[in-house]
């Protein structure tokens, strides 16, 4: 399995855990589909009431979509493949909060999930970075769900830089992505007692509450996700040659600001 998945049925939070840490969290096929399984499993499931979003293992949160992942695509730039457009809570109606917990590296395709999360809580290991321009691809889901977290010149150095630039958990603090930064090793149990709180609350209140601040954001990101499919198929090189500039990386450690 790819996913790990607990319910403390007194205090009515569930912990969802990405469970692949020898890929870095990376999501292939099948946990794309557990994901989606058990975000609409949860909206039947009446005891619980919050949910924490996390990942195993220290190096990573989550580092997006699996290299090895091959998605075959139709010969059209007005029909495409994304595996990671279903991997949200919101993307399936599933109105109560989740909170994304992350340590380690959180880059890519992390975004999809970071951005239908309702806060995320790090650690002071954490750092967020996209490297898709650096590999030939366009950023287009990941920067339209970032532009609705951060402010805009944040989004577009981090997601232009690629692989050159890392943003800190605390620098992420400060910019509004992360809403609190603890200790090393902390990230879980901070966002645990932020999810007992909720759960503790009445249900109507709080999935109305998260149901208002997702409608404030919606619109926008229906318009902006319309255009994704077009400057993705226009500006992605040939994915022979983004595996040779994958390949081709070079070691050294990139900034952290």
């Amino acid at each position: 399995m790819s996913l790990d998945i607990t319910a403390d049925k007194d205090t009515g939070v569930a912990v969802v855990s990405l469970n692949r840490p020898d890929r870095l969290n990376a999501i292939d096929l099948a946990a794309a589909q557990e994901l989606t399984d058990a975000w609409r499993a949860f909206r039947f499931d009446d005891s619980v009431r919050a949910l924490v979003l996390t990942g195993a293992g220290e190096r990573a949160f989550c580092t997006g979509i699996d290299r090895g992942v091959l998605v075959e695509q139709p010969d059209s730039p007005y029909m495409q493949d994304d595996p990671l457009l279903g991997i949200g809570p919101k993307s399936h109606d599933l109105w109560k909060p989740v909170i994304a917990a992350v340590h380690g590296m959180a880059c890519g395709g992390a975004f999809y999930l970071l951005g239908e999360c309702d806060f995320v809580v790090a650690d002071s290991t954490a750092t967020f970075f996209d490297p898709h321009t650096t590999y030939g691809m366009v950023s287009a889901y990941e920067s339209m769900l970032m532009a609705q977290r951060m402010p805009a010149g944040e989004v577009a150095r981090m997601m232009l830089m690629g692989t050159a630039e890392r943003i800190s958990a605390r620098r992420a603090h400060e910019v509004g992505l992360v809403s609190e930064v603890t200790d090393e090793g902390g990230d879980l149990k901070a966002a645990l007692a932020c999810a007992t709180v909720m759960a503790g609350y009445p249900t109507e209140a709080v999935q109305g509450t998260v149901r208002a601040l997702w409608a404030a954001q919606e619109a926008a990101r229906a318009q902006a996700f319309a255009q994704a499919p077009h400057l993705i198929a226009l500006g992605n090189l040939p994915a022979e040659r983004q595996a040779e500039l994958f390949a081709g990386r070079r070691g050294g450690d990139p900034r952290v600001r």
